[in-house]
């Protein structure tokens, strides 16, 4: 089971995204779509009966897409690693990709860390590297630290090394003197977080792009004991203003969502009245407690 699921929030196209990425990805498929129900178009805003989530895969990965209204944007300092096989693969995905794009930030083209890698905004905003060459995971979460949080992604990479059980870090490379960079600053790094490859760096050149809300990381956890730690551990340091429905943003700015395995069964349960009392209970919270949880869903 994957632990950490990238979660897009998108204004109202996330559907129209999520077919638009399974399309092109090969071995990926899209799963069940929640709408929102009466309690959640109330709390939201967003129309009765339009899609809510959506989850996906993409090359066997999972992630999730919400219609969460224009609140957040997504910016480059969350993007998605895409290791691709062979010429004819990265030539595809760049060419769709890049259609009606907003932004290229590195060609697609040869450089000296790689034959051939590019890095592109989207039609959506969402930020992708593709890179030729072979590995064992297919799509990986890179986080980029800058603005407050440039010279923070060594000390972070600990902090969620030590956080998520079987954890580790494979490789951090380091600007040397040789650089323009300020020198000892990460230039690249990969780690593994419950089994799940993640890269980070900190910026060479600061732009002032920050985390946001618009790519947040479930964490799905089987009891109330494993909410109870991430919660405690990652909010740690973190915005406060920020905790609510299970959502927090630790002390990097990055934001998670602690979520029991049981909401999902009790959210999509066959009865929607009970659903929406769970709905309804779930917005009340900070962390989510899944006796509470229980409780509303067995109410009268």
């Amino acid at each position: 089971m994957q632990k950490i699921i990238p979660f897009l929030w998108f204004d109202n196209d996330a559907e129209e995204a999520v077919n638009f990425y399974t399309s092109i990805f090969r071995n990926s498929k899209i799963g069940n779509m929640v709408r929102y129900d009466e309690a959640g178009a109330k709390a939201s805003g967003r129309p009765k009966g339009s899609v809510m989530t959506a989850p996906f895969e993409l090359a066997g990965q999972k992630f999730t897409a919400l219609n969460g209204g224009p609140i957040f944007k997504f910016t480059q300092a969350i993007s998605f690693f895409v290791n691709c096989e062979t010429e004819k693969e990265i030539d595809m995905l760049w060419r769709k990709l890049s259609e009606n794009k907003k932004e290229i930030f590195w060609q697609l083209q040869k450089y000296p860390w790689s034959e051939k890698y590019g890095w592109l905004t989207d039609k959506y905003g969402l930020s992708w590297q593709l890179n030729l060459t072979n590995s064992p995971q297919k799509i990986t979460p890179f986080l980029m630290f800058d603005g407050a949080q440039l010279g923070n992604a060594q000390e972070a990479i600990d902090f969620y090394v030590s956080v998520f059980k079987e954890s580790h870090i494979e490789r951090v490379e380091h600007y040397g003197s040789e650089n323009k960079e300020p020198e000892g600053l990460i230039v690249h790094s990969i780690f593994s977080l419950s089994g799940q490859g993640f890269m980070a760096m900190d910026s060479g050149k600061p732009n002032n792009i920050n985390f946001n809300e618009a790519t947040s990381f479930v964490v799905n956890c089987e009891s109330q004991k494993e909410v109870d730690y991430y919660w405690e551990k990652l909010s740690d340091g973190g915005d406060k203003k920020a905790q609510q429905c299970g959502w927090l943003k630790d002390k990097y700015g990055l934001s998670w969502q602690i979520v029991p395995d049981i909401l999902i069964k009790l959210l999509g349960g066959k009865d929607t009245n009970k659903s929406q009392r769970v709905m309804q209970a779930m917005l009340q919270m900070k962390k989510i407690e899944t006796e509470e949880l229980k409780k509303a869903y067995e109410s009268k």
